[in-house]
């Protein structure tokens, strides 16, 4: 689903879109090649839909939940020290018993052996730096996240919101 300024806000049911467009709420913007039927009618099978009024999103991408599975789709499903894909954890850059936080730019993946590796100690201590600085995900992760297997007619949707 695409706010009424094309950007991506959330991944919604083919039954909530198709209520959506038959309340005049949203438009078709991709279709599928499937129809829908219904005792009075049918309906192309809605792939992206686009709001016709714009809808105010908070933007406090700083409470943004922080799961598991969103750090490693942020990471790339990787290690951050050693590129590692298996035994994934998550590990705090700046340990937190050494004052770091729980927030997105101190957490990323890690495999299980550089995460024991490294400890309870900092980064410069044991020489082991994340390969890319950890930073608030965009909302694509969380599109990502809710739908693994992005449909081709969405990507375009989704560079246009990461720009």
């Amino acid at each position: 689903m695409l706010n009424a300024t094309y950007e991506p806000i959330n991944v919604c049911t083919v039954r909530r879109a198709t209520v959506l467009l038959l309340k005049q709420k949203a438009e078709v913007i991709e279709v599928g090649s499937q129809t829908l039927h219904w005792a009075r009618g049918s309906l192309a099978k809605p792939v992206v839909i686009r709001l016709i009024t714009y809808v105010r999103i908070p933007r406090d991408t700083h409470k943004r939940k922080i799961t598991r599975r969103a750090v490693f789709a942020r990471d790339g499903w990787e290690c951050q020290y050693c590129g590692a894909r298996a035994s994934l954890t998550v590990d705090h850059v700046i340990p937190r018993s050494k004052g770091g936080g729980s927030g997105w730019e101190n957490i990323v993946a890690s495999c299980a052996p550089c995460n024991r590796r490294k400890g309870d100690r900092l980064p410069h201590q044991v020489d082991m730096h994340p390969r890319v600085k950890p930073r608030i995900p965009s909302a694509h992760i969380f599109i990502q996240l809710a739908s693994p297997t992005i449909p081709a007619t969405w990507k375009q949707y989704l560079l246009h919101e990461a720009a």
